[in-house]
């Protein structure tokens, strides 16, 4: 048969998801995308300038020297079937205009909380409920340090039961890839409500 090949019959391209990685200014967003990401990241990164005095808030961030001004973009293969491509949101306030365009095509996100700034990313949870975008929580750990457990958390964010809320490590690659698969499983279940299905078949 012209145009047949037998090493590849039978292979199918697999699914790829566009997820965004959001939250508040600061939170870890750009350093989950580069730790879980299997090519080299994308990065929009500027150093943080006195321009930006008295409009970013750097109140419990007085580390950060550099802020995302467009976008982080990275790609991660969870399986065969399933590639996800990872686009990181710009947390300071007068980049918000951009998450409209970032969120066209997505399927879920993740919220990135940091414990000592919860507020920072009340905005980025409000965004993704007024969407209908599914989401889940995931708790960075500065310093690898959880204060507390995910019940408070999910209290203390108003967030109701069927959102999951993960502890979380930006800077390691598999605790981000944990709080990746807790999205697919979020996604899926999502997914056979809306079929009314009352199951899973394991695609999106």
């Amino acid at each position: 048969m012209v145009g047949s090949d037998p090493v590849t019959q039978g292979i199918s391209a697999p699914d790829t998801v566009k997820i965004l990685i959001a939250g508040g200014f600061g939170v870890g967003k750009t350093t989950m995308v580069g730790s879980v990401s299997e090519i080299v990241p994308l990065r929009t990164e500027e150093s943080l300038t006195s321009a930006g005095l008295g409009v970013d808030d750097l109140h419990g961030i007085p580390e950060k020297h550099a802020t995302t001004v467009a976008l982080d973009f990275g790609r991660i293969t969870l399986s065969q079937e399933l590639i996800l491509y990872l686009f990181g949101t710009p947390g300071q306030q007068r980049f918000w205009f951009m998450w409209n365009d970032l969120a066209i095509g997505a399927l879920g996100a993740v919220v990135l909380i940091d414990v000592r700034r919860p507020e920072s990313s009340f905005a980025a949870i409000d965004f993704f409920e007024r969407r209908d975008i599914p989401f889940v929580v995931g708790v960075n750990g500065f310093h690898g340090q959880h204060p507390y457990d995910p019940e408070e958390i999910r209290d203390s964010l108003a967030l109701p039961e069927g959102t999951p809320v993960l502890l979380c490590d930006a800077r390691d690659r598999e605790s981000c890839r944990d709080v990746l698969i807790a999205l697919i499983d979020q996604l899926i279940a999502t997914s056979a409500q809306s079929n009314g299905s009352g199951g899973s078949n394991g695609s999106l």
